[in-house]
């Protein structure tokens, strides 16, 4: 016979457990809602980044700038290469890189999630009143600013 198995998955602080709980559920509401659209949040953010960028970025910047491994980034960029929303050139004096851009239909593609995004994130925070979402904030920049720095990985 075979036993349910409770695997724990907390830390040891209650308040760092919600805030990861309630970072997981805004994340897949978020996502939830660009999906019903075709997109996601990793889709999202990979052209967000080619966007709001002045000029073409290689996948490996691309990457740096997501902070998402290099096999991740090349699959993003196959399928929003496939699906006509992003190009690849080759780099003008790095025969082994390519530079990315949006393709007009990837800017647009890019608009209609960022009002999808804004929409959602709208949604879930609506019921914070504008001195909760200060206190929120200044909170959040606090936790941050208390961790160091982590140290380069041996990779690096």
């Amino acid at each position: 016979m075979r036993r349910n198995t409770v695997v724990e998955t907390r830390s040891s602080d209650v308040l760092v457990d919600d805030l990861f709980r309630t970072t997981v559920r805004l994340r897949t509401y978020v996502d939830a809602q660009l999906r019903s659209h075709g997109l996601s949040v990793s889709r999202l953010r990979l052209l967000r980044a080619l966007a709001t960028t002045t000029e073409p970025l290689r996948m490996r910047d691309l990457g740096e700038a997501l902070d998402v491994a290099p096999r991740t980034v090349t699959s993003l960029v196959d399928a929003l290469e496939r699906e006509g929303l992003v190009e690849r050139a080759r780099h003008p004096t790095d025969r082994r890189a390519y530079l990315l851009t949006l393709t007009p239909t990837g800017r647009t593609v890019h608009a209609r999630a960022e009002e999808i995004d804004r929409a959602a994130l709208s949604t879930a925070t609506a019921t914070l009143t504008p001195t909760q979402r200060t206190t929120l904030l200044d909170l959040l920049s606090t936790l941050r600013a208390s961790v160091p720095d982590a140290p380069p990985s041996p990779q690096d």
